[in-house]
C-alpha cells in the first residue's frame, strides 16, 4: 500500500533523528538552528499522517454511514493524546524515574514542570523535542484504531486509548528512545519499528480478540 509505505519512510526518517539526539554526548549541547527547523519539518509531516492521513485512509475502508465517525477517531485521538503527552506522558518517558528509571520516568515533568526556554534535548530546544515527540504519541494509538472501526463505542475508544497511552506507550518509548531497559540490552529502533509498529500491533491484536468478530460480514455500502 503505497500509503503506508510512505508513512512509515517519513516515520523512520523522523525516527532516527531521535536516536541521534538522545545518543548525543554531554559537549555538544549548543543550539543547532538548522536541526531545530528540520525537527519542526519532521513534526508537521508526522503529524500529517495522523490528520488528515490515517483519518481519510481508515475512512476510505468502512461502510459509507460510517465515514465521519472513523474520521473523527483519529482527530479525537489527537487531541487527546496531546494534551495527555503535554500533562503526564512525556515525563513519563523521558524524565528520571530515580530508582525505577530503568523502566519507568518519573513526575518531574509533569504539566511540563521545569521546562525553561534555554532548555536543550541534544542540539535542539526541549520544547522542540517535546513538541517532535508528540505526534508519535499521537500516531501510535491513531494506528490502533483501524482493528475495531466503527466496532466500538466512542467514550470506551477514548478510555482505552488514553489509558494505553500512559500505561503502555510511554514506559516502552521511556525503554527505546529514553535510552533505558531495552536500550541497555542493545535495542536500536531507528524505523520506529519498536515503539510505533510492534506497540501498536499488539494492541491491535488484543483488541481485535477481545471484541471479537463483527456481528454480520454482510457488505453493505448504503
Amino acid at each position: 500500500m503505497p500509503f503506508l509505505g510512505s508513512g512509515r519512510g517519513l516515520t523512520a526518517v523522523a525516527a532516527m533523528l531521535v536516536a541521534s539526539l538522545v545518543a548525543l554526548p554531554a559537549h555538544a549541547q549548543t543550539l543547532d538552528t538548522g536541526n531545530t527547523a528540520w525537527m519542526l519539518t519532521s513534526t508537521t509531516l508526522v503529524l500529517l499522517m495522523t490528520i488528515p492521513g490515517f483519518a481519510l485512509f481508515y475512512g476510505s475502508m468502512v461502510r459509507r454511514k460510517n465515514v465521519l465517525a472513523t474520521a473523527m477517531q483519529s482527530f479525537a485521538a489527537a487531541c487527546l493524546m496531546t494534551v495527555l503527552w503535554m500533562v503526564r506522558g512525556y515525563s513519563l518517558a523521558f524524565s528520571d524515574g530515580g530508582t525505577f528509571n530503568n523502566y519507568i520516568g518519573g513526575l518531574l515533568n509533569v504539566f511540563l514542570a521545569d521546562l525553561t526556554k534555554d532548555a536543550l534535548s541534544g542540539t535542539i530546544p526541549e520544547s522542540v523535542f517535546i513538541t517532535f515527540q508528540m505526534p508519535f504519541a499521537i500516531i501510535t494509538p491513531a494506528l490502533i484504531c483501524g482493528a475495531f472501526a466503527d466496532r466500538m463505542k466512542f467514550s470506551a475508544l477514548l478510555w482505552f486509548l488514553g489509558i494505553w497511552m500512559l500505561v503502555v506507550y510511554a514506559p516502552v518509548c521511556h525503554w527505546v528512545w529514553g535510552g533505558n531497559f531495552l536500550a541497555n540490552e542493545g535495542v536500536l529502533d531507528f524505523a520506529s519499528d519498536t515503539v510505533v509498529h510492534i506497540n501498536s500491533g499488539v494492541a491491535r491484536l488484543v483488541a481485535a480478540i477481545v471484541l471479537g468478530r463483527r456481528r454480520s460480514a454482510r457488505v453493505d455500502v448504503r
